[in-house]
């Protein structure tokens, strides 16, 4: 009994330390961009949705919205069939080579942003291609692939494969049957999993600081470099979109799986 009050406490105030840490302050952001004065301040002066409609007329926000919706959705794409094809190349590996190639799948993710950022800015530029959206997708995959890695593997771990097998002692070839059969098994994981790396791609900045260039800064880019001049309210109404983008996304993603087993496959 008292171990279940101890449990039910300690969950209360990891609760309460994460909406104090997260929740408020980007209410804050939120409630900022509705301040018809155009002063970015807590609590809002006048409620007006004017740096809403300003945000229409502002190529330079505009552009930033687009390159990030491009950036996000190539490497949705990119990561989503990376992090397919290594699950299913690790699914009969086992013992430590399965180890090996599973920690080497993640270690991007253990790897600074400002390391890789400088080290594919180096590299991209030898071949031109830095300041491009090639270079964006490619470095926001390399942290958006080990997640959906992470999601395709669990979904093929649950997966009834003897279906797969049975298709091809009908006759069916190994493609065929990998999309007739497989595909609609694990359709929602790879759904959760393109997700996923989309809202990665979206909010990145370290890699997108040091790869985007003029014509390809993405959404935090653009706040970051307009921030450094002074306080735009036009900052909080593109987070403002951010968070509502996110937000419907994970609620998307709820509806095809659980939270809990989002939170545990990736």
């Amino acid at each position: 009994m008292a171990e279940s009050i101890a449990r039910r406490w300690l969950f209360r105030t990891v609760v309460a330390v994460l909406f104090g840490l997260l929740v408020l302050p980007l209410g804050i952001v939120v409630a900022t961009a509705f301040d018809g004065t155009g002063a970015v301040v807590f609590p809002p002066v006048e409620l007006s949705v004017r740096w809403f409609v300003a945000l229409l007329d502002s190529p330079t926000w505009l552009r930033a919205l687009s390159n990030s919706l491009v950036v996000a959705g190539g490497t949705s794409v990119l990561s989503t069939l990376i992090g397919v094809t290594a699950a299913l190349g690790v699914r009969r590996l086992g013992g430590p080579f399965r180890t090996v190639a599973v920690s080497l799948a993640v270690l991007p993710l253990l790897v600074p942003g400002v390391i890789i950022g400088v080290t594919l800015l180096t590299f991209f530029s030898q071949f031109g291609l830095q300041q491009s959206y090639p270079a964006l997708v490619l470095a926001h995959s390399l942290w958006a692939t080990p997640l959906t890695f992470s999601v395709m593997q669990a979904a093929f771990a649950r997966f009834d494969w003897r279906r797969y097998e049975a298709a091809l002692d009908l006759g069916a070839p190994p493609v065929r049957a990998f999309v007739g059969v497989v595909v609609p098994g694990v359709r929602a994981s790879l759904v959760v999993a393109a997700l996923v790396a989309f809202i990665v791609s979206l909010q990145e900045f370290v890699m997108a600081l040091f790869l985007s260039g003029p014509s390809t800064r993405t959404v935090p880019v653009e706040a970051w470099n307009s921030l450094r001049q002074s306080l735009d309210p036009l900052v909080s109404v593109v987070s403002t979109l951010l968070v509502v983008a996110v937000v419907a996304l994970v609620l998307v993603a709820k509806t095809m799986t659980s939270l809990e087993r989002l939170a545990r496959d990736t």
